[in-house]
């Protein structure tokens, strides 16, 4: 892959020349604009790897033209620099998707260059996955868990526990492959969220949990873009929906919630529940089989979940 192309826009000259000096280090060419329109140019006629706008500009409104850059370049990596006052805006832009991570002004020293690079493994990542055979699908979700300690063998486990609850259902053998890279992927998207909130031993706070809760929408994103089928980036979209309609990013409730989606959200909870966690010890699998009772029909489908614990306690 050719060197990565970043793309600034900001109305303030300083400011570019600011964060164009922070990734000279990097193999990485920058180039810089204050003319909105002129950026939508760029993109039209170059491969831009990622591009960092700033939200108040007086040309145009830095979401405005994330917006027109993801129907241009879908695969460009975008970044939104905003200040305080207009943070829930961009948050509602992130939520659907428009921006992949956004950078509080004035930013730390690190936290730009962090950024971008984040930004060019993601755009990376989609490539790599395009082509991926299936060994390669799992080898590249298992490069993701390397960025939290705790998640080692999730997705693999997550996988083994859905196609046990897939088999005895007795899925079709596309939709059982589906499910196993829905499993494999479902947390791709943390690449958009910092380490030190995935690593976090406390509990989140309220904005820390926003830019969580951001990780099933941008993963979906990557899996679209990699030409995944449909039902794959749903089990990305929808493995935190809960079924009562409590959970994220949507809000959908029951059997609403695709099948597939539904299955692959039971073994991660279990999983999860039985694994070492920075908050939390591990489970054993029965203290993990009572919350599941607990909470079916609240989080989980009911008879799915009924049908996994009758699964897991014959196998053990």
């Amino acid at each position: 892959m050719s060197k990565p192309l970043v793309l600034f826009v900001d109305d303030e000259e300083n400011v570019l020349n600011s964060a164009k000096k922070q990734l000279l280090e990097d193999e990485i060419e920058v180039l810089t604009t204050t003319d909105p329109f002129c950026a939508l140019e760029i993109l039209q006629k170059k491969n831009v790897t990622v591009i960092v706008v700033d939200n108040i500009m007086p040309l145009m409104k830095g979401i405005e033209l994330l917006f027109k850059a993801r129907s241009v370049s879908p695969e460009t990596v975008r970044i939104m620099l905003t200040g305080y006052v207009d943070v829930n805006s961009v948050m509602e832009a992130v939520n659907i998707g428009a921006v992949y991570k956004f950078i509080v002004k004035p930013w730390e020293q690190e936290e730009l260059k962090s950024a971008v690079l984040d930004g060019i493994y993601r755009y990376e990542m989609v490539h790599k996955l395009r082509d991926a055979s299936e060994d390669q699908i799992l080898e590249l979700a298992q490069i993701i868990e390397l960025r939290d300690p705790y998640t080692h063998g999730h997705c693999e486990r997550v996988a083994e526990y859905a196609l046990l609850l897939s088999d005895a259902l007795s899925l079709d053998p596309g939709v059982r492959n589906e499910i196993k890279y829905g499993a494999w992927l479902h947390d791709c998207g943390k690449l958009g969220v910092p380490e030190n909130i995935l690593n976090k031993r406390d509990l989140l706070t309220f904005e820390e949990m926003r830019i969580v809760r951001n990780h099933p929408v941008w993963g979906a994103e990557v899996v679209r873009l990699a030409g995944l089928s449909e039902t794959v980036a749903q089990i990305v979209n929808y493995h935190h929906e809960k079924y009562d309609g409590s959970g994220y990013p949507v809000g959908l409730k029951g059997s609403s919630i695709p099948l597939e989606a539904r299955i692959v959200a039971i073994a991660d909870i279990f999983d999860s529940l039985t694994s070492e966690r920075p908050y939390r010890r591990k489970l054993s699998f029965h203290e993990a089989i009572q919350i599941l009772l607990k909470e079916k029909g609240i989080v989980s489908d009911p008879e799915m979940v009924e049908f996994f614990i009758y699964l897991i306690e014959k196998s053990l």
